[in-house]
């Protein structure tokens, strides 16, 4: 079983429009609204790929019980742990035109208390003992401290993945993780320098490998056994919402399976690209997937 833990977890309301008009009256397509948050997106994928998880995180109020009724209609086993704050939601605006383009709207998420944080300790706990892999992603809500990713990270007996951004990317190495997976941008903002420069400083840090997400550049992986590139063969046009939480499931599949870094990248790289085509976070085209997977080039 591969847990997923997504600590600030949300209603996502996707809304597809063929361009924005900032100031005047825009009609929407189509709207799409399912529980989400990172780990969740993660989930979705490894589902459709057959692999068996489990979705735990924070929720609560009547957000968090709409989020726990999705999880139920997608049929992804969860645990999630309640508490008293409603759970946010997040809006993304989806041009589909000629320039197609995402705009995010990131609610903060509920106030966690000290007692609700350690009880979700000793509920995770539990859990991850059962695990083969754990993925630790997305923003905090508030009350949570800022190196809680590298706390649960220490507890875990079992390989873990962190996908995170600011702070707790920062303090994410001091629980040392078997994989630290930022993107260009989220690991400029934490070390400067350039990729790989950024990506051994982290492993010096504490971090067993790091894998840099570049976008239609591929990925940067530096590990223990050499420092690898995955390139990709073209740029797949579509929404971008999401393509991290696919790419870290197929990093969490190759863990998983003990697949060799070559193979691993090449999988997490073009599921990376097939959720580019698809319209909303948690899905991705098997068709791309199909295509682009033979020809990524790794180095």
């Amino acid at each position: 079983m591969i847990l997923t833990v997504t600590l600030n977890m949300a209603l996502d309301v996707t809304y597809q429009v063929p361009a924005v008009e900032w100031d005047g009256v825009n009609r929407v397509g189509a709207v799409h609204r399912r529980a989400g948050g990172k780990g969740v997106n993660v989930a979705r994928v490894l589902t459709a790929l057959g692999r068996e998880v489990l979705v735990t995180g924070l929720a609560g109020g009547p957000t968090g019980q709409a989020i726990e009724d999705d999880l139920a209609a997608a049929e992804l086993p969860s645990a999630v742990f309640a508490v008293e704050g409603d759970s946010r939601t997040t809006l993304a605006v989806s041009e589909t035109g000629e320039r197609p383009a995402t705009t995010l709207f990131n609610e903060p998420g509920p106030e966690v208390t000290g007692e609700e944080l350690a009880a979700f300790t000793r509920h995770y706990a539990a859990l991850a003992g059962r695990a083969e892999v754990v993925v630790l992603s997305g923003s905090l809500p508030r009350g949570v401290p800022a190196d809680f990713y590298a706390t649960l990270s220490g507890l875990t007996p079992a390989p873990v993945i962190v996908d995170a951004d600011g702070d707790p990317l920062r303090h994410a190495p001091r629980g040392r993780p078997t994989v630290v997976k930022p993107n260009a941008e989220e690991l400029a903002r934490a070390v400067p320098g350039a990729p790989e420069e950024g990506a051994r400083a982290l492993r010096d840090q504490g971090a067993e490998s790091v894998v840099v997400s570049l976008g239609a550049g591929g990925l940067l992986a530096v590990t223990g056994e050499g420092t690898f590139r995955a390139r990709m063969p073209y740029a797949v046009r579509g929404n971008p919402t999401g393509a991290g939480d696919s790419l870290v499931a197929g990093l969490a599949l190759g863990l998983a399976e003990g697949t060799p870094w070559p193979e691993r990248l090449r999988r997490a790289a073009a599921l990376g690209a097939a959720a580019v085509a698809a319209p909303v976070a948690g899905d991705f085209d098997r068709d791309v997937y199909a295509a682009v997977l033979p020809r990524i080039v790794i180095t």
